[in-house]
């Protein structure tokens, strides 16, 4: 069970510090990640990272940055001495952006001895069809954009991607089974699909070899928000083997 609790990433999809501090003190010992986004970000910002840490929860910092090569690298910086175990860019903003942070995050974690985080690239967002590729002049279908946006990241340097579960096969087919693949658009059997178009179920996903699971209103929105971080939870262990 403790190897399923650190996969899963609780998403602190809230607005209000005192409310994402609630979360974290009711599940910090159901979850192994909190997830935290734009919205919590702008409002809040490092501060609630430092309470997660301070109440013995890792940080996902889910902002995505897509800029300039030299930008993304100080904002990752950054990143690293807020002390968050893992942090995303966008895979499209290219091989040079991300080259350049592996290189100055690697570097500034060995100055400082610093424990470097997992770096993601996000490949495709899971709220994303086929129509929605083509309206931004994308023209290739999404499961040959996301292997393809996997690669770009291994190749530079990347410890793995933030992608859709039903991509997890493809991934792993190009970029192996030492590559971190992190899943959101998971869905248990109770809980709805809400504005997700790619999902999956949390043992469907680990079985195809996701690495870690994001799950957010499954159990926030749950009647007994515990009790269904412990039902995902069985699901994830099961799949693992126990």
């Amino acid at each position: 069970m403790e190897n399923a609790r650190r996969r899963l990433i609780f998403a602190l999809d809230v607005d209000d510090f005192s409310q994402a501090q609630a979360w974290v003190e009711q599940l910090h010992d159901k979850v192994g990640f909190f997830k935290i986004g734009k919205q919590l970000f702008t409002r809040c910002g490092p501060d609630v990272v430092r309470m997660v840490r301070e109440r013995g929860g890792e940080v996902f910092l889910d902002l995505k940055y897509h800029d300039i090569p030299n930008t993304v690298a100080k904002a990752a910086i950054e990143a690293c001495k807020l002390g968050v175990q893992m942090f995303n860019v966008h895979a499209l903003g290219g091989l040079e952006m991300m080259q350049t942070t592996v290189r100055e995050v690697d570097d500034y974690c060995a100055a400082h001895a610093l424990q470097r985080p997992t770096l993601l690239a996000v490949t495709i967002l899971t709220s994303s069809t086929e129509q929605t590729l083509h309206q931004v002049g994308i023209d290739r279908p999404v499961d040959e954009m996301v292997p393809r946006l996997a690669a770009l990241a291994k190749q530079a340097g990347f410890d793995g991607v933030v992608a859709s579960p039903r991509e997890v096969g493809l991934i792993r087919a190009v970029c192996g089974d030492d590559f971190a693949i992190v899943t959101p658009g998971v869905r248990p059997a109770f809980a709805s699909l809400d504005d997700q178009k790619r999902v999956t179920t949390p043992a469907d996903a680990i079985a195809a070899g996701a690495s870690h699971l994001v799950v957010g209103r499954p159990i926030s929105a749950a009647n007994d928000p515990q009790q269904a971080a412990r039902l995902i939870l069985d699901e994830m262990a099961q799949a693992l083997g126990g």
